[in-house]
């Protein structure tokens, strides 16, 4: 619990203090080095976090706070390593307020039922792939939200805020190259979870609702990236494609995993 309160204060911090150079409203300045090494901290902390359970009960719990949490967490590691990379400013005032929701989630909603194996290596690698790739869909998501408010500040003659992001066309090569990726480990994870069921998860998967948003997702996404390469699809078409996928995706995993647990309590 003391993991836990640390923790959602460090998300909290930071949140107010990115939130507040977003608005220009701070009165912090800046610090790029110390920000980075402080997220890390949190990211090490919360890495703790989200173990505690696993060594408690030698298996994993895939509920609805913990799926949030997790990906929070994944989502906010991909952040910390591709800022070494590639300038990504404004998705921590995103990335940051939802990993302290997450945790929070985590915590107040109630351990599912059923709890998964972890000595069972195919179903981890599943498991890996498909969070990497709804995580790399998410920041696909978030900076297709950062374009419309990028355009948005630009139309809008709002130059201040417009500097503290990307340019447009950083943004929409940063997003097109989060998607294929992404794309490729969807891909990957279709491919496990429906031809090889048997040797992941030990029973035969059926057709569940689940599994056809995510395939209607990978189509979204596949007709997106080849309508991109074949006449050039960009800006307003891109996003609304980027943000078509990814609520497929959502309603698909998180969605199912709301209706399992809470109405149907078979999670």
């Amino acid at each position: 619990m003391i993991l836990v309160i640390l923790l959602v204060s460090g998300y909290l911090g930071l949140s107010w203090h990115f939130i507040g150079h977003w608005r220009g409203v701070s009165p912090w300045p800046r610090q790029p080095g110390r920000e980075h090494f402080l997220l890390g901290a949190l990211l090490v902390v919360h890495a703790l976090v989200l173990m505690l359970p696993v060594l408690r009960f030698g298996a994993l719990s895939m509920g609805v706070g913990t799926a949030l949490s997790l990906l929070a967490w994944i989502m906010l590691l991909i952040f910390w390593t591709g800022s070494y990379f590639a300038r990504m400013d404004g998705l921590q005032v995103f990335l940051v307020p939802l990993a302290a929701i997450g945790v929070l989630m985590a915590e107040v909603l109630p351990i599912p039922h059923t709890l998964y194996e972890i000595n069972n290596p195919a179903f981890l690698l599943h498991l890996l792939v498909s969070l990497l790739a709804y995580s790399l869909f998410a920041i696909g998501a978030l900076l297709a939200v950062l374009m419309l408010l990028q355009e948005r500040a630009l139309h809008d003659r709002r130059f201040a805020l417009a500097r503290r992001m990307p340019p447009l066309l950083v943004l929409e090569n940063l997003m097109f190259q989060t998607l294929g990726t992404g794309f490729v480990l969807l891909t990957c994870s279709l491919i496990s979870g429906v031809f090889f069921a048997e040797e992941v998860f030990g029973r035969a998967v059926p057709l569940s609702h689940k599994v056809v948003f995510a395939f209607l997702s990978w189509l979204v996404f596949g007709g997106l990236l080849l309508g991109r390469k074949l006449h050039g699809w960009r800006g307003r078409i891109a996003i609304r494609w980027t943000l078509a996928g990814f609520a497929l995706l959502l309603f698909g995993y998180i969605g199912s995993k709301v209706v399992l647990q809470f109405f149907l309590h078979k999670l």
